[in-house]
């Protein structure tokens, strides 16, 4: 494998979606992570390779073996609920892989996917300039390893991401993303109970991908963060209606609750993030970001009701 190539690290709903954005393109891609993503790596055009990336001689072999021209970092724990729970082991975990990478190749194009929990939810949006205060052990552990990166590897990138949605199976047990828990539900006829006073920027997985592709493959300086908001700001209620009128469920099964009721408690009341610089930066800034309502149709049709049981 060449120096074109590119190492992505995790194999989660956004991991995949990158890896998946970059075969696309053409160029070699290398997934890795403790066990295999739930689809086979050839669905995607990428192969995998198991890696703790938490274990920095495993690291070390692999980067002498693959020789990646760039990295991609989407690592760590991301459930927000099991942080709280375990704030060192996340905290470790996440740390761990951001220094490792920035010892091992500092010289490389290293973009970690970061997250909006690094700020504490007063502003109704977070830009690059807004200070942060992470509103939660996720958050925190996110910060610290934003910071163990950038401190070491002078190309690399933390692209923080706002709320990231797109397909995942209805058999896949346990969903990633707000809209997949949301369509499956609904279209089993359950009830979506979703907060409404938790206001995010929903961002469609393939928009985050490709603008990521687009990072990787750019020659101009790029600042040492950056963010990624889609163009709506809505709260989980008024996104889970639109979910509903994309799929032809009826509305009366999303109902409207207080955050602190819900899951979403420990999250910032504005999980929102817009970019001063992405729309400026050559050619990123030519991406069309899609908001939620375009994000629903187009994701829509992959969403299917179950079949009813058998006479």
């Amino acid at each position: 494998m060449t120096g074109d190539s590119t190492l992505v690290v995790g194999s989660g709903l956004i991991g995949t979606g990158i890896a998946r954005c970059l075969a696309r393109a053409g160029g070699p891609v290398t997934l890795v992570s403790r066990r295999p993503p739930l689809l086979p790596p050839g669905a995607y055009g990428a192969r995998w390779a198991a890696l703790d990336a938490t274990d920095a001689r495993d690291c070390r072999r692999l980067l002498s073996r693959l020789r990646p021209g760039r990295v991609v970092l989407v690592h760590g724990p991301s459930d927000v609920t099991w942080c709280e729970d375990h704030p060192d082991e996340a905290r470790a975990a996440h740390v761990t892989v951001a220094e490792t990478f920035a010892a091992l190749v500092p010289d490389r194009r290293i973009i970690m996917i970061s997250t909006d929990n690094v700020f504490g939810g007063d502003a109704a949006r977070n830009t690059e300039s807004t200070p942060v205060a992470p509103a939660n052990a996720y958050g925190r552990a996110k910060l610290a390893a934003e910071r163990a990166l950038l401190a070491e590897a002078p190309r690399s990138v933390v692209l923080r991401v706002s709320l990231v949605y797109g397909h995942e199976p209805a058999d896949a047990g346990t969903w990633l993303n707000f809209f997949a828990s949301c369509a499956h539900q609904l279209l089993r006829g359950l009830p979506v109970e979703a907060p409404d006073d938790h206001w995010t920027t929903p961002v469609l997985l393939d928009d985050v991908a490709e603008v990521t592709a687009a990072l990787l493959r750019t020659r101009h300086p790029l600042p040492p963060v950056l963010h990624l908001g889609g163009p709506d700001r809505v709260t989980r209620a008024e996104w889970a209606a639109v979910i509903a009128g994309a799929l032809g469920a009826p509305p009366h099964l999303v109902r409207p609750v207080p955050r602190a009721r819900t899951r979403y408690a420990s999250r910032p009341a504005n999980a929102c993030l817009t970019s001063e610089v992405l729309p400026n930066l050559p050619p990123i800034g030519r991406i069309t970001v899609r908001g939620v309502r375009a994000g629903a149709r187009l994701l829509a049709s992959e969403f299917t009701a179950p079949a009813p049981p058998a006479a």
